[in-house]
């Protein structure tokens, strides 16, 4: 994490995201840079977030399927259980004058056994970091991240904050001082309870 107020956005100001605040326009001047605002998500933007995240993960090359797929009802009543949880979950939105939510990213506090370098326990996660082709390089998941960063640092009381990188968004993570890990992350994939 970095100190709370220093400068993460990569252009030399600090991005402020709140209840409309605006992007700081890109190099090339785009009009949709300076309309677009960020913004945290409420319960209304669920089926955003759900669109959202079938976008990831179609980009991750899985197999969403279409909007009755059952992954995505209960993916909806996940977010919809976290939302009240205004000190564990929060979600940070772009939303476009044209096409409505373009981008986002998602923030949630896991409770682990305090140690010495982590007195709380609390880990933060970043997820859903997604951003619709059409208004990509904009600046736009990098204004949520920062957003979602800040609500880290001065809303909650977790210590470390990690996340799971793609090819594409790895550089964008490195910007903010997300590096490896001393020790490496393994996975063991269960086949789960028998049906």
């Amino acid at each position: 994490m970095t100190a709370s107020g220093t400068d993460r956005s990569g252009s030399g100001a600090r991005v402020v995201a709140g209840p409309g605040a605006e992007l700081p326009e890109t190099a090339a001047g785009s009009a949709h840079c300076r309309t677009a605002r960020v913004r945290r998500a409420t319960s209304d933007d669920i089926p955003a977030l759900v669109r959202m995240r079938a976008l990831m993960l179609s980009d991750m090359g899985l197999d969403t399927g279409d909007e009755r797929a059952p992954w995505r009802a209960a993916s909806a009543r996940w977010f919809a259980g976290r939302m009240p949880l205004s000190d564990e979950f929060a979600a940070f939105l772009v939303e476009d004058p044209e096409l409505g939510v373009v981008a986002c990213a998602v923030g949630a506090c896991d409770a682990h056994a305090p140690s010495p370098a982590n007195p709380s326990g609390l880990h933060g996660h970043v997820s859903n970091v997604s951003t619709d082709p059409r208004r990509r390089r904009l600046g736009h998941a990098r204004a949520c991240l920062d957003a979602l960063l800040t609500w880290f640092e001065q809303e909650t009381r977790a210590a470390v904050v990690s996340l799971n990188a793609t090819g594409d968004g790895a550089g964008l993570y490195a910007s903010f001082g997300f590096a490896p890990p001393p020790h490496p992350s393994l996975q063991l994939r269960t086949a789960g309870p028998s049906a």
